[in-house]
């Protein structure tokens, strides 16, 4: 099914001109009412049923990847709501351009892009292969564990930490954006007549002008 882009939905609302051209509180314009937003039905978001898995690769966009799954860069609008995706730029993964500015920006050079943001743990087993400490949790450098290994039957100390660099770290934020759910294929037609029975204002206000307009 095709869709209509996402303002296309959203309806209008006059607001009083305050622009120079604006002559008195009888003069509007019309613009977009951001505040009504669309948003997927609880009972849907709230569901994993309702999605698939989704990894976004290299440098698409919401458009690309609904016109990859949906056959249609229109439903943009759905692959944002199905993740909460409020802003594009924290909330979509960088291009690799935007994401080098972006550390040149934070660090303010290619050498402290580069620093040590902070040490983490290898694995650490025992003699058994019993996990005593799990790969990944932030320890200050000189990190050690102490613990009575049954299979040596003693106490044992061990010590295993790798440095993450600060591009290895935000590395990791961007990358984590990248794993996201989409809504399968066969319900976006529910999604498009909730948009388009929720959107439209409805008459008894004394603001109402139309279903687009107040």
């Amino acid at each position: 099914m095709a869709s209509r882009p996402y303002f296309d939905y959203i309806p209008n609302f006059e607001y009083v001109d305050r622009t120079k051209n604006g002559q008195d509180i009888s003069d509007y314009t019309v613009v977009k009412n951001l505040f009504k937003r669309g948003a997927l039905r609880e009972d849907i978001f709230g569901d994993l049923t309702f999605f698939t898995k989704y990894k976004i690769v290299g440098d698409q966009r919401p458009d690309n990847v609904a016109d990859d799954v949906y056959g249609d860069p229109n439903f943009d609008w759905v692959v944002m709501l199905s993740n909460n995706v409020m802003n594009l730029e924290t909330d979509w993964p960088w291009s690799q351009q935007a994401f080098d500015k972006y550390l040149l920006a934070k660090y303010g050079s290619f050498e402290k892009i580069y620093e040590t943001k902070e040490f983490e743990t290898n694995k650490i087993t025992d003699s058994q292969g019993l996990t005593i400490v799990p790969e990944g949790l932030v320890v200050p450098q000189d990190y050690s564990v102490t613990f009575f290994d049954p299979g040596l039957q003693q106490m044992v100390t061990k010590s295993s930490t790798f440095p993450v660099s600060n591009y290895e770290y935000e590395s990791r934020i961007n990358d984590a954006k990248r794993n996201i759910f989409l809504l399968k294929p066969i319900y976006l037609a529910v999604i498009v007549d909730d948009m388009e029975e929720t959107m439209p204002y409805i008459p008894g206000s004394t603001q109402y002008v139309s279903d687009k307009l107040v």
